[in-house]
């Protein structure tokens, strides 16, 4: 039987089913494997033919953010993530600025993923209207949200194995569309850059990249709700999803369009590789998978959020009226809020992406960086703590180092 949790024994209730690390893994997962979908791109934009590396460097960040994340949410198992942590180490006014970047970086994700995955829609169902359907689809997901933590996590693991299958089929297909003299990867490699130009795309590429791994971070603001050990294991499995489809995908573009092209197609740039290399068949699936696996990053978003918010409720930062259950046992007034929260942005800045893309950066990557500050605080502040695993002083600055210069750029 899990043990409970301090909400459980604060309220007096039994300990309730907890997610195994296949549901788990879908929830936070879909956030994270979408990342595919548009960083290859977004690093060829910054750092063309280079693309493969940059995003070798991201997976060695988010390889040493997993050992941070390991330590610091295995030492206090409480939904919060960033916020958790501050607050068992510096002030509440310190976390609460944390939580708040997080809430933002939750309704950035949510409203990005949502209007997005409606625009792959829009490519093959151009009748309907964009907003409409954007505020619809999160609705959608609101309610099921509500539903139940366990019911939307089958939704979310449903798509999260349609999203692995098609990226499978994806690289196969790319894999054997290769030219055999592979005359367009030399072609790339002709605009390598050299001298100070060189570094100069690299860093820039990194610091694009580096949304490549947006949800990452979510996993710990559900952990609460997961069973026993299966926190330490969403993380495996988010990193094995990013070590083997970012770098591979971005090697199918550079060996099957010319770089100028890529940049073109920069927003819908596997459904583009998908037409040349499978045909109008082939294309809809990917922009099937496209709609369906961003519609499961907006899920994503529900739960980590309502795990946050609810965390601060119960810590008095926010007001009592948050913490009210359904007879479902899910937190209804806060999913309710967030999704009127999420769809006011989406009107008021009209559908503009680009209104979001700034604070959707800056909110992710400060959460991130603030997540390592708060792991040296916790080894100098709380040492008593019983840590099942411990990240070395190297890992956490190296990591912290990373995110910031990201930031700054």
């Amino acid at each position: 039987v899990p043990t409970p949790t301090p909400e459980e024994l604060f309220f007096g209730s039994a300990p309730k089913k907890r997610l195994n690390q296949w549901l788990a893994t879908g929830i936070c997962g879909n956030d994270i494997s979408s990342s595919c979908l548009y960083v290859s791109a977004i690093a060829a934009v910054y750092a063309g033919v280079l693309a493969p590396i940059v995003l070798a460097l991201v997976i060695f960040l988010l390889y040493l953010y997993k050992k941070v994340y390991t330590e610091v949410v295995e030492a206090l198992p409480l939904n919060g993530g960033t916020y958790n942590c501050l607050l068992n180490c510096t002030s509440k006014f310190a976390a609460a600025v944390a939580a708040c970047m997080t809430i933002l970086s939750y309704i950035a994700t949510a409203v990005i993923s949502a209007k997005t995955g409606i625009e792959y829609l829009h490519h093959i169902l151009p009748n309907f209207e964009v907003m409409g359907a954007t505020i619809c689809l999160l609705g959608v997901f609101a309610i099921l949200a509500i539903i139940g933590i366990t019911e939307s996590a089958v939704v979310a693991l449903t798509i999260f194995v349609f999203h692995m299958a098609t990226l499978v089929a994806f690289c196969i297909i790319g894999f054997v569309h290769f030219p055999a003299d592979f005359h367009i990867l030399k072609t790339n490699l002709s605009m390598l850059p050299s001298g100070h130009s060189l570094f100069v795309a690299i860093f820039l590429g990194f610091s694009a990249g580096l949304l490549g791994i947006s949800g990452f971070e979510s996993s710990a603001n559900f952990v609460e709700e997961q069973d026993v050990g299966v926190f330490r294991k969403t993380l495996r499995n988010m990193l094995i999803a990013v070590i083997i489809f970012n770098p591979l995908t971005s090697i199918i573009s550079l060996n099957l369009l010319p770089l100028d092209d890529i940049v073109r197609h920069e927003n819908h740039l596997l459904s583009e590789i998908a037409l040349h290399t499978g045909g109008q068949p082939f294309r809809l699936v990917v922009v099937l998978d496209a709609a369906a696996v961003l519609s499961g990053a907006v899920l994503t978003s529900f739960v980590g959020v309502t795990g946050l918010i609810r965390r601060m409720a119960l810590d008095q930062c926010l007001p009592q009226f948050l913490l009210k259950r359904n007879r479902r046992g899910t937190s209804h007034r806060i999913i309710i809020l967030f999704f009127l929260l999420c769809s006011s942005i989406l009107l008021l800045t009209k559908g503009s992406l680009l209104s979001l893309a700034g604070v959707y950066t800056i909110s992710f990557l400060g959460v991130m960086t603030l997540f390592g500050i708060g792991n040296i605080l916790l080894k100098i502040r709380r040492k008593e703590l019983k840590r099942t695993y411990r990240a070395g002083w190297t890992t956490i600055l190296v990591a912290i180092v990373a995110t910031t210069a990201a930031h700054n750029e």
